[in-house]
């Protein structure tokens, strides 16, 4: 009872080992998995502010240009209009957020104090071309100063948004390059302790085995032969003393074939 205890013990040990090299590699693979997909979804969200943080640039110079040849030539007011708008909502966007044009709010002391700093001129573009029958009493010369600080200031947005976005990246390395250095160190553990002395302890197992198996065929081989030959001479012996002799040998090895069969299975019982 004891011993039919102790292996199933050790029988359950070895599945409970074998399962938790699965579950470890399972939860490793969603954990590594689960920190790229983060990794790349961040990294899109970093472009895309980048990009629209980018642009600001290109409108305000673009405005500059529109309101040059509306007061000097001809224009678009309704391409003018739009840039004008763009400027404005986009930089709501870089700094509350917008759930339209995918972008989170802003969260960076160190930006959000180039933004505020950025707003008094932003403040006098939005102004000054609020009504665009007064073009002609804006001044090109302080629309460009103004657009200049505001370029100045946005470069700066930029530069910060992009060093941002490489300090976030570098840190998801890390993580990853530590998750996958951690990955390694539990399968090499888990080789060790548990795959290896698994394999040891099968390879000794079938060692053993074809021992037993060896042995066990060749006395059965002779058991049988013995008691062939037995039957044999029991069959041609007319002396009833001498049948009686041959009777008691073929008992023995009968005895001895069944001593053979029982420890065969204890054998194979020992083993599992």
């Amino acid at each position: 009872m004891g011993k039919n205890l102790f292996k199933k013990l050790k029988q359950s040990k070895s599945f409970n080992n074998y399962y938790l090299l699965v579950f470890t590699v399972i939860v490793l693979t969603i954990a590594i998995q689960s920190i790229i997909q983060f990794s790349l979804a961040r990294q899109r969200r970093d472009a895309l502010r980048i990009n629209v943080a980018g642009r600001q640039r290109m409108l305000s110079q673009m405005i500059v240009k529109n309101v040059y040849q509306c007061k000097y030539s001809t224009c678009s007011y309704g391409k003018m209009r739009l840039a004008v708008n763009k400027l404005s909502s986009a930089n709501d966007a870089l700094q509350k957020g917008s759930v339209t044009m995918g972008l989170e709010p802003l969260n960076n002391v160190g930006i959000q104090n180039n933004f505020d700093k950025l707003q008094p001129h932003l403040n006098y573009i939005l102004e000054t071309l609020e009504n665009f029958n007064q073009l002609e009493e804006v001044s090109i010369e302080d629309l460009s100063a103004e657009v200049d600080q505001f370029l100045f200031i946005m470069d700066t947005i930029v530069t910060q948004f992009q060093k941002a976005s490489e300090k976030d990246i570098k840190a998801l390395m890390i993580i990853e390059l530590e998750l996958a250095v951690f990955s390694l160190v539990i399968l090499i553990l888990e080789i060790f302790f548990f795959i290896n002395p698994s394999i040891k302890k099968i390879t000794v197992q079938n060692k053993k085995l074809k021992e037993i198996s060896w042995h066990q065929t060749h006395a059965f081989k002779s058991h049988m032969t013995n008691i062939k030959n037995f039957n044999h001479v029991l069959g041609i012996e007319k002396n009833m003393e001498h049948k009686e002799e041959i009777i008691s040998f073929l008992m023995e090895e009968l005895k001895d074939l069944e001593d053979v069969s029982n420890n065969m299975v204890k054998s194979l019982e020992k083993e599992q």
